[in-house]
C-alpha cells in the first residue's frame, strides 16, 4: 500500500506565496485569529492525523466495505474510532461559526485541512464532509428553531448530515421526483418516498443522521418549480435538542460499488417520516443549491486528491523500479537496469499528474479565497465580484478537476505496470475510488450545461469577464519579462480564442439549442485547461522571482517553473482538439435517427 505524505510544502507555497492568504485574512472580519503560527500548528497536526489515523484505513475500507443489517449499517474496522478521534480533536469546528460552537477560522483554511483528509482516505472523509453542506443549508435557510436544534450537534460532528435528492426513476432530472410531503396539524410533514445513491445515508459513526430531503407538497406544481426542502432526522430531537424517538426513515440496502467501498451508499426509505420544511414552499431546489455548490467544490477537491495520491505513488515507484536502460545511455551503471524515472514516457505521466495536482490546488485555493470574501466581506461590491467568480469556477472546477483527477489515477496504474493492476500498491483502488467524481453532484455533461448554457450564454458572456480581466492584468504586468513571455503569449491567444469560440457557439445556439449540449463538455474542458494555464503562469511568476533573487530551495522553484513549461507545451495544446470538436456542430451527433442505432442485437 502506498504511504501517504501530506504535501505541506506545496500547500504553504500556494497559500502563502501564490495567493497571500495572510494578507487576504487581514482584510476580512472575524479572521483575527488566523495568524501564521496558529494556522501552521493546526495544519501540521492535521497532517499527522491524516497520515497516521486516516490513511492506514484506506485499504481496510476498500477490502471490508460496509455491512448492511436491519438494525443499521456497520462501517469498516477502525472507521468509528477514527471518527471519534476526529470529533474529540475538534476538527469539524475549524471553519464553523463561533455562535454555533465553531472556531471561526476562514473557510479557505478549512479547505487546506479538508484536502489532507481527502487525500488520506476519501471514503472516510465523506462522512464528516457531507455535514458541511447540511450546516451551510441550515445557516442560510433554516428557521431560528431549526438552527437551535440542529446547528450545534451538526457543527461539532456529534450528528452528521446527508442530502437526499436522487430517486430510482430520476437522476439529475429532479423535476421527476415523487417523494411526497403531507402537512400535519402540528406544522410538521409526513415524508414518504425512496431515495437512492445517498452517500453516508446510514452508518454507526454518529448518534444521529440529519437528512436534507427534497419532496413535493400535495398542491405543488409539476417539475422543478414544485419541489420543497425538508429536515428529516434519523432520531427526532426533543425540545432540548436531545435524541428522542426513532423516525420512520431506514436504509433499505447499500449499493455494491466500483469504489469508495468504505462509504455507505444507501437506498433510503421514508415511510411517513416526520419532516420539517426548510425555507419557503416550492423553493426547495434553490435552497438545496447551497448544499450542492458546497458538494461540487468538494468533488473538485476529490479530483485534486486522486491526482496527488497517484503522483505520490508514481514518483516513489519510478525512482525504485529498475527496467531497461535509458535511451541516451546508462544512468545507473552500477545497477542491472535504470530506474524507470529516466524513461521519457514515465516522465510524461509523472509531469501530467504533478501539473494537475499542483495546478488544481492553486485553482481550488483561489476559489476558496472567493468563498471567504463572499461569506465574510463587508464590501457589497467585493462580495458580488466573488460570487460572480465562484459562479464561473464552480462548474469548471468540479467538471474539469474530476476528469483530470481520474486521468491522473489511471497514469498512476500505468507507471506501476502490472504491479499497478493488483491491489497491494493502492493504485487500482485510486482509479476505482476516483471514477465516481465524474458522476455525482452532476456529471461532467451537467456541469457543462450549467457553465455554457446557464452561466455564460444566459449572461451574454458577462460571467467570463472578471476572469478574463484577471488574465489580461497578468499579461500586462508580465509582458516584458523574458522568462514569462511564452506564458503571456499563450494566455493572450487563448483568451482571445475563448471569446471567439463563445460567440460562435452562442450564434449557433440561437438557431439550434442542441448546439449547447453538443459543444458543452468540450467547452468546459477548454475553459479548464485555460484556467489552469493562468494558475501555472502565476506559479511560474513566483518561482521565477524566487530563482532570480536567490533561494535555498532552488530545486523546488526550478521544478515549479519547469512544470509550468511542461503544462504550456504538452498539456495546453489539448485545447486544439476541443476547439475542432465543439465547432463541428451538433449535426454529427443528432442526425442519426434513433432506430438507426438498432443493429439487430
Amino acid at each position: 500500500m502506498t504511504d501517504y505524505r501530506a504535501p505541506l510544502r506545496d500547500i504553504r507555497f500556494v497559500r502563502d506565496e501564490l495567493h497571500d492568504f495572510q494578507g487576504h485574512y487581514k482584510n476580512l472580519p472575524g479572521c483575527e485569529d488566523a495568524t501564521p503560527d496558529t494556522l501552521n500548528a493546526v495544519l501540521e497536526e492535521a497532517a499527522r492525523f491524516a497520515e497516521q489515523v486516516i490513511a492506514p484505513l484506506r485499504r481496510v475500507g476498500d477490502q471490508e466495505g460496509c455491512t448492511w443489517t436491519p438494525e443499521g449499517v456497520k462501517t469498516p474496522t477502525g472507521f468509528k474510532e477514527a471518527y471519534r478521534q476526529f470529533v474529540e480533536g475538534g476538527w469539524p469546528l475549524l471553519a464553523q461559526a463561533v455562535e454555533h460552537g465553531g472556531q471561526g477560522l476562514p473557510e479557505s483554511f478549512g479547505m487546506c485541512v479538508s484536502e489532507l483528509m481527502a487525500e488520506a482516505n476519501w471514503a472516510w472523509c465523506m462522512y464528516p464532509g457531507l455535514s458541511q453542506g447540511a450546516v451551510r443549508t441550515l445557516a442560510a435557510h433554516g428557521s431560528d428553531e431549526q438552527k437551535r436544534l440542529y446547528m450545534q450537534p451538526l457543527t461539532t460532528g456529534q450528528w452528521t448530515g446527508t442530502m437526499c435528492l436522487t430517486e430510482p426513476q430520476c437522476g439529475t432530472d429532479l423535476g421527476l421526483l415523487r417523494t411526497k410531503a403531507e402537512p400535519e396539524a402540528d406544522g410538521s410533514y409526513k415524508i414518504s418516498g425512496t431515495k437512492m445513491f445517498i452517500s453516508a445515508g446510514e452508518h454507526d459513526l454518529a448518534e444521529n443522521i440529519v437528512h436534507i430531503v427534497l419532496a413535493r407538497l400535495p398542491d405543488a406544481p409539476a417539475g422543478t418549480k414544485g419541489i420543497s426542502l425538508f429536515i428529516v432526522p434519523k432520531f427526532l430531537p426533543d425540545g432540548q435538542g436531545k435524541i428522542a424517538e426513532r423516525n420512520a426513515v431506514s436504509c433499505g440496502s447499500i449499493e455494491h460499488k466500483m469504489g469508495i467501498h468504505g462509504n455507505a451508499t444507501c437506498v433510503m426509505n421514508f415511510d411517513g417520516a416526520r419532516g420539517f420544511l426548510i425555507g419557503p414552499p416550492n423553493k426547495g431546489l434553490s435552497c438545496m443549491f447551497t448544499f450542492m455548490n458546497v458538494a461540487r467544490l468538494g468533488t473538485a477537491m476529490q479530483g485534486l486528491a486522486h491526482a496527488e495520491v497517484a503522483f505520490q505513488g508514481g514518483i516513489r515507484y519510478a525512482r525504485e523500479r529498475l527496467q531497461m536502460r535509458a535511451l541516451s545511455g546508462a544512468k545507473a551503471p552500477d545497477l542491472p537496469a535504470d530506474p524507470i524515472i529516466f524513461h521519457p514516457d514515465v516522465r510524461r505521466m509523472l509531469l501530467t499528474m504533478k501539473a494537475f495536482a499542483e495546478g488544481g490546488r492553486a485553482m481550488l485555493y483561489f476559489a476558496a479565497k472567493q468563498a471567504d470574501i463572499f461569506l465574510r466581506s463587508k464590501d457589497a461590491k467585493a462580495r458580488e465580484a466573488a460570487d460572480t467568480m465562484l459562479s464561473l469556477l464552480t462548474p469548471i472546477a468540479k467538471g474539469f478537476l474530476s476528469e483530470v483527477g481520474f486521468e491522473s489515477a489511471n497514469h498512476g496504474v500505468q507507471i506501476y505496470g502490472g504491479h499497478g493492476y493488483i491491489a497491494e500498491h493502492g493504485m487500482e483502488q485510486n482509479v476505482r475510488d476516483s471514477r465516481i467524481s465524474c458522476l455525482y453532484e452532476g456529471t461532467t455533461g451537467i456541469q457543462s450545461l450549467d457553465l455554457l448554457g446557464r452561466k455564460v450564454l444566459m449572461s451574454r458572456g458577462d460571467v467570463l469577464k472578471p476572469f478574463g480581466e484577471m488574465v489580461k492584468q497578468y499579461c500586462k504586468a508580465n509582458g516584458s519579462n523574458k522568462r514569462l513571455k511564452p506564458f503571456v503569449e499563450a494566455l493572450t491567444s487563448h483568451g482571445k480564442e475563448l471569446a471567439d469560440i463563445t460567440m460562435k457557439v452562442g450564434m449557433k445556439a440561437l438557431k439550434d439549442r442542441e448546439e449547447v449540449g453538443a459543444a458543452g463538455v468540450d467547452y468546459l474542458m477548454y475553459c479548464g485547461y485555460f484556467c489552469l494555464a493562468y494558475f501555472w503562469a502565476d506559479i511560474a511568476r513566483v518561482a521565477s522571482a524566487k530563482l532570480e533573487s536567490g533561494t535555498d530551495e532552488k530545486a523546488f522553484y526550478k521544478a515549479k517553473y519547469k512544470t509550468a513549461e511542461f503544462y504550456f507545451e504538452r498539456i495546453l495544446p489539448r485545447t486544439r482538439y476541443h476547439v475542432e470538436a465543439m465547432l463541428s456542430g451538433a449535426d454529427n451527433l443528432m442526425s442519426l435517427a434513433n432506430e438507426d442505432f438498432d443493429l439487430g442485437y
